[in-house]
């Protein structure tokens, strides 16, 4: 009988204890597929950059890098709390608060935005995003054991579609996996730009691939 490994997990995988937590855009049970889209609307704009300080969590040197365990376990933390939120999010960065609250985590994400109307204010949707964030309910508890962040808003702000630095096929590599790049290729939406694979369902000349 084939004896599990303790850590089960591939292409940078961490081992949560009961299931593999994928680095972004990995998928699978044990992160053995790249996804099999990946969005990079947010790339194109507009979206509003925030701050925002976690009280109820310590910051460790090991969060300085991205690829860490302690980095990736707080990322996804505090991803499924913006994402509750109704909003997109992309891999949120962490840095020591500094003092005097040097303790807490000091967060900046970025948050996708829905097209807006041509006389929309980017500025007031920037300021009603950072209303939204701090009238979220919290735990009662602001422990360190609490089920769930304690956080404040601190800033928000607007920025408007950019030209990209690099052409669709370029950014796709950018952003795929790197032993799986060379399998995507860019695919414009009314509304975006995704990377897909010969496996993304609902695309003009996809193959059903069984998962993988």
């Amino acid at each position: 009988t084939l004896v599990s490994p303790t850590d089960p997990c591939l292409n940078g995988g961490l081992w949560m204890g009961t299931a593999c937590l994928c680095p972004p855009n990995m998928d699978g049970p044990r992160c053995e597929f790249g996804a099999t889209t990946i969005n990079l609307t947010a790339e194109l704009g507009p979206f509003v950059m925030m701050m925002a300080r976690v009280t109820n969590r310590d910051f460790s040197e090991d969060m300085r890098d991205t690829s860490s365990p302690g980095h990736r376990r707080f990322a996804e933390e505090f991803s499924r709390t913006v994402r509750a939120l109704g909003w997109d999010v992309l891999t949120p960065k962490t840095r020591p608060c500094p003092p005097p609250s040097r303790g807490s985590v000091v967060v900046n994400y970025r948050v996708q935005l829905r097209p807006l109307p041509g006389n929309a204010s980017l500025e007031h949707r920037a300021l009603e995003l950072l209303a939204v964030a701090n009238a979220a309910s919290q735990p009662h508890n602001c422990s360190a054991s609490a089920d769930g962040l304690c956080f404040t808003a601190t800033s928000a702000r607007a920025t408007r579609a950019a030209t990209l630095a690099l052409n669709a096929t370029e950014l796709c590599r950018r952003h795929a996996p790197a032993n799986f790049s060379r399998f995507y290729f860019p695919y414009r939406t009314a509304n975006g730009l995704l990377c897909i694979t010969n496996c993304t369902l609902n695309v003009p000349g996809s193959f059903d691939c069984h998962g993988g």
